[in-house]
């Protein structure tokens, strides 16, 4: 084998080159760090049951946050662990933690990365098996929506936000892992009676 550059490099680089690269490309793969199993899908559903409890508390947080900061949309990508991170130091944050934690999780963000992870291969199940147009429509909307007299600019510049913020959801989406969505597809009657339930 030709090895780069033969003259600089001692045996002992030949022997970190292949350590270093393994351990670069763990160190790029956080989010695989646990498999979406049957068991870690269920304990991600049981966690969310059971914080149903911290709701009222998520609801002020909420609305507080939400006093404080311009409206962003989310990223659906990282929507959990995007919202766990602006809860970090709140009461509730470490009452969440506790439930995680009792449900098999090391901390809330390993919870969370799971929660990204099941949520884009849902989503990505749901736009395979939705209408395949879809973004063709959104792009008509974003269409009509430059084109309407009866909005403001204000009003036009909002719309035009959340309807390229689905757009960036679908691409989030259509790059899940296949062994996620694999993972994810035989609990869809699960998340969704979840997702619907009052």
């Amino acid at each position: 084998m030709i090895q780069p550059y033969p003259d600089r490099q001692s045996p002992l680089a030949h022997l970190l080159t292949p350590l270093l690269i393994a351990v670069l490309t763990l160190a790029s793969l956080p989010a695989q760090a646990r498999d979406l199993s049957e068991q870690t899908i269920q304990a991600f559903v049981d966690t969310m049951k059971a914080a149903e409890s911290l709701e009222p508390e998520f609801e002020a947080l909420t609305d507080e946050m939400a006093a404080d900061q311009e409206s962003e949309m989310p990223d659906f990508a990282h929507i959990f662990s995007d919202t766990l991170s602006s809860m970090e130091g709140e009461p509730v944050y470490t009452r969440l933690e506790d439930i995680a934690q009792e449900h098999g999780f090391s901390d809330l963000e390993e919870w969370g990365t799971t929660g990204d992870r099941i949520y884009r291969a849902w989503m990505a199940i749901e736009l395979e098996q939705q209408n395949p147009q879809a973004r063709q429509e959104i792009a008509s909307a974003l269409e009509e929506i430059d084109n309407s007299p009866h909005l403001t600019e204000a009003q036009k510049a909002q719309m035009r936000a959340m309807m390229e913020n689905a757009m960036s959801a679908m691409e989030s989406a259509k790059d899940a892992p296949r062994e996620d969505i694999e993972a994810v597809r035989p609990h869809l009657d699960l998340l969704r009676s979840f997702s619907q339930s009052p």
